[in-house]
């Protein structure tokens, strides 16, 4: 079950992406903050959230850092013992030094460093499965649920990214983003300042999912 902040939105099996779903929601709702989109396409395991920033966007961008945080507890939590975790500065996941998936955050493309943005979208993505992929030797730098063990589903994993989504933003609005900054550093192989979460080093839009 999902905390009540949040209103669950399931995607049918379409081609588009949770995460543009979100951004699209957010553009043209303005009570869309609390959405939490999730995917059902093969393979992946994929949500979004739609958050409402009270900060300027400079700050506010923060908030990529406690998604991050949210998603390697998440996966951490239902992992098999004794594998690492890491984040780099493109939001990409590595699980036991193979690439799982990984998390954007987007906001409106005008909005201004000095201005409070309108809406933001925190969205990931992991690798459920590869057997459409084909033999595993073929694609080494990434892996999959599936073939790490894993056993919960997508919809514990959803749920629990929202858990621990809702603590770090109450934690941050407690402690502030210096304090979202500071727990990330515990699985983020980078500089916090130097986070990039566009998608680019880990997002393959030709299929729409993970680089396999």
């Amino acid at each position: 079950m999902l905390p009540p902040a949040f209103r669950l939105m399931r995607l049918p099996a379409l081609p588009e992406t949770a995460h543009d779903q979100a951004c699209a929601l957010a553009e043209r709702d303005d009570e869309a903050a609390g959405t939490l989109v999730v995917g059902i396409r093969s393979g992946l395991v994929e949500a979004a959230v739609v958050l409402a920033p009270e900060e300027p966007l400079s700050i506010a961008r923060h908030a990529g850092l406690v998604g991050l945080t949210a998603l390697a507890e998440t996966v951490g939590s239902h992992a098999p013992p004794d594998k690492p975790l890491t984040l780099d500065a493109g939001g990409t996941l590595f699980f036991d030094r193979a690439r799982l998936g990984g998390g954007r955050l987007a906001w409106p493309h005008a909005c201004p460093d000095a201005a409070v943005p309108d809406w933001m979208v925190f969205s990931w993505m992991l690798i459920a499965s590869k057997r459409e992929a084909g033999d595993p030797g073929h694609t080494p730098d990434s892996t999959s649920l599936e073939e790490e063990g894993f056993e919960a589903g997508a919809e514990a994993l959803v749920e629990s990214f929202a858990r621990h989504l809702l603590r770090g933003l109450s934690l941050w609005a407690e402690d502030g983003p210096a304090a979202a900054a500071a727990r990330a550093r515990d699985v983020l192989d980078a500089d916090p300042t130097a986070l990039r979460l566009d998608g680019a080093g880990w997002f393959d839009p030709a299929r729409g999912g993970p680089r396999l």
